[in-house]
């Protein structure tokens, strides 16, 4: 599938939201991340992220129900902001989360001086039928790299995603090697004007996963037959009225790990 970001790209196809590849160990009711998306004060980012760092890892910490991790925006209009990610979590997670014994305290204190803006906050949960997360053990640090592409899903056209999520699930599913691609539902309505209803994550080794040819038109008519290829791109570009990348960097300092 390293092939198939590139095709993506030059198809249209789509890309997310965030999450961690524990996601891969999980029911799929606890496939869920809360991502706040963070605008850094400048002045000071030595501090916020030491400061963020130890946040982490006091309330935060790997392995907890409420494990976050940190990573950094590369490219696009929000580059050189941070996505915190806490998951994967389920909603009664959120009625546990840490609030009491310093936690908010902390974070009010010694993150928020700290931080220019919080800009959103999103929750993802995975959909399972389609993801090929299999290969993915829990590691981050194997993958570190996320390419995410957000979709916004056209007016009256959300009857189509099932069919065209299908195809590519299973263009995805033919390729050779180990191919971890997750799709993402945004779990609260944005309308129109945010948009960002659903996204892809492709979780890469390294940025010269890039260069690679992903062979996905061809693992495409293998899975779905030949003849099949100009209608799937024509549905997606009915279906979905924009798109956008981003890629996703961990950062395990920052992450408390």
């Amino acid at each position: 599938m390293r092939s198939t970001i590139k095709m993506i790209i030059g198809v249209g196809l789509l890309s997310l939201i965030t999450m961690s590849p524990t996601m891969a160990q999980e029911e799929s009711s606890t496939r869920m991340f809360e991502n706040i998306l963070i605008t850094p004060d400048n002045e000071d980012l030595k501090t916020l992220g030491e400061n963020l760092r130890k946040h982490n890892q006091t309330y935060h910490a790997p392995g907890t129900a409420h494990a976050a991790s940190v990573f950094n925006i590369a490219n696009g209009p929000n580059a050189g902001k941070l996505i915190w990610s806490m998951g994967p979590i389920t909603f009664a997670h959120l009625d546990s989360r840490p609030a009491e014994g310093g936690h908010d305290e902390d974070w009010r204190d010694n993150v928020m001086p700290y931080v220019e803006s919080i800009d959103t906050a999103e929750y993802w949960s995975t959909m399972a039928d389609y993801s090929n997360l299999e290969s993915l053990d829990g590691d981050i640090s194997k993958t570190p790299l996320l390419y995410i592409r957000y979709y916004n899903v056209a007016k009256d056209r959300g009857h189509q995603i099932d069919h065209l999520f299908s195809q590519m699930s299973a263009a995805v599913k033919a390729m050779d090697g180990d191919n971890p691609f997750g799709f993402y539902d945004n779990e609260f309505r944005q309308g129109f004007a945010i948009g960002r209803h659903i996204a892809t994550v492709s979780f890469m080794k390294n940025w010269a996963e890039l260069d690679d040819d992903w062979g996905f038109k061809a693992a495409f008519e293998k899975a779905n037959g030949e003849g099949k290829w100009q209608a799937y791109i024509d549905g997606m570009n009915d279906a979905f009225s924009d798109s956008w990348d981003e890629i996703w960097s961990y950062n395990k300092e920052l992450s408390g790990h």
